[in-house]
């Protein structure tokens, strides 16, 4: 039974986990689209591709016991694919400038991941050793990657507006993170669920914002309407004539 609860719980957070590896797509179409990285940053990216990388290699047998934490490589194996085709994707529309930014993070980071790769598998003996390398580190990483919610949360706030945090996005990343939370307190691995200690908070917080705010945002939109009809309006009378002073005002204009 608790092996079964395990597997259900893992297979729900690997749907959740891609799901939050998938959103970007939306972004680095518009990349494709524009020819442009605008002011978008890749170290967030860079970040997750670290991440993924060290939870990968954790759930590995040559630093798990066996396939014990198979789940995280096969999420976290498909976050791989993800973050390097975004990397990629923001390699080769960046500025000159921009590519050799992009390639002294990048260099250095995967230089980092091959560094502890070698390390954990040749220096320490034993799994247990392994896993707490690769395991601490991997929870800093993570932690960081986590963190980077919170300038939108910021952002949120300033402007009293859910437009830039989407709530899909903001339920996925909350699911995902109670999900994982569950399975590494099921399988008593701090590791795997240390990273959604701080994941958790941060989902709640997203959700609360949204009910929060999302109130403004639906009331905003008649308003838009109403204005729009009114230069219809307005538009229409000038059109045919109506006296010269016949001018359509929506009656919320001064609001």
């Amino acid at each position: 039974m608790a092996e079964t609860l395990r597997m259900v719980v893992a297979v729900i957070g690997n749907v959740a986990s891609v799901s939050l590896y998938a959103a970007p797509t939306v972004t680095f179409k518009r990349v494709i689209r524009k020819k442009s990285t605008e002011e978008f940053s890749c170290i967030p990216y860079i970040i997750a591709l670290l991440n993924c990388l060290l939870f990968t290699w954790y759930g590995l047998p040559v630093v798990s016991n066996k396939w014990e934490n198979f789940p995280l490589v096969t999420v976290n194996g498909v976050g791989i694919l993800f973050e390097l085709s975004y990397v990629l994707i923001y390699f080769w529309f960046s500025t000159p400038k921009g590519k050799v930014k992009v390639a002294m993070t990048a260099v250095p980071v995967l230089i980092v991941f091959c560094v502890i790769a070698v390390v954990s598998a040749f220096v320490f003996p034993d799994h247990r050793h392994r896993k707490l390398l690769v395991g601490s580190i991997g929870l800093g990483v993570s932690i960081a990657m986590y963190a980077s919610p919170l300038v939108v949360m910021k952002k949120v706030i300033q402007t009293k507006s859910v437009e830039f945090m989407p709530l899909p996005l903001s339920f996925c990343s909350f699911l995902a993170s109670v999900l994982w939370l569950t399975y590494g307190l099921l399988i008593r691995d701090i590791f795997v669920a240390g990273p959604s200690v701080i994941g958790t908070p941060l989902g709640i917080l997203q959700l609360v914002l949204h009910c929060k705010y999302w109130k403004r945002r639906v009331t905003e939109e008649p308003t838009k309407v109403e204005l729009q009809k009114g230069n219809n309006a307005e538009k229409l009378d000038l059109e045919n004539g109506h006296g010269k002073e016949c001018v359509t005002v929506p009656s919320n204009f001064n609001s």
